[in-house]
């Protein structure tokens, strides 16, 4: 009896972090301190600090249709808790967070993508 063959699914496109370059990321040749990603697009981002994160600071990133199943949230060079309201108004809007350091995040996002889900992420600088 031989394993079944795994067959890839089709590459998703989008946005693919390709490294990291002081304090940012450099997203399909250009380098971003802070980033917002959505399956479409990678645009700069001026990340509040973690404690004052809020809703509409990622706005852009929760209209989507068909919405995000979750947000990927780098949280710098350490991993730390998002804010709870933050995480509970993304509930609310049927999204979940996922926080790590922002290089986790960026790798994450690469692997997850890959397998064509419906994801955002939000890096804060390392």
């Amino acid at each position: 009896m031989t394993a079944p063959r795994f067959e890839p699914g089709p590459k998703a496109g989008g946005p693919l972090v390709r490294g990291f370059s002081g304090r940012g990321f450099l997203v399909d040749g250009v380098v971003h301190e802070g980033a917002l990603l959505t399956p479409d697009n990678a645009k700069p981002w001026h990340a509040p600090a973690l404690a004052d994160l809020a809703e509409a600071d990622v706005e852009s990133l929760l209209g989507l249709e068909p919405p995000p199943e979750f947000l990927l949230l780098g949280t710098g060079a350490a991993m730390a808790f998002a804010p709870r309201a933050f995480v509970a108004a993304l509930e609310a809007r049927g999204i979940g967070v996922e926080a790590m350091d922002s290089r986790a995040a960026a790798r994450t996002w690469g692997l997850l993508r890959g397998e064509g889900r419906r994801i955002v992420a939000a890096l804060m600088p390392l």
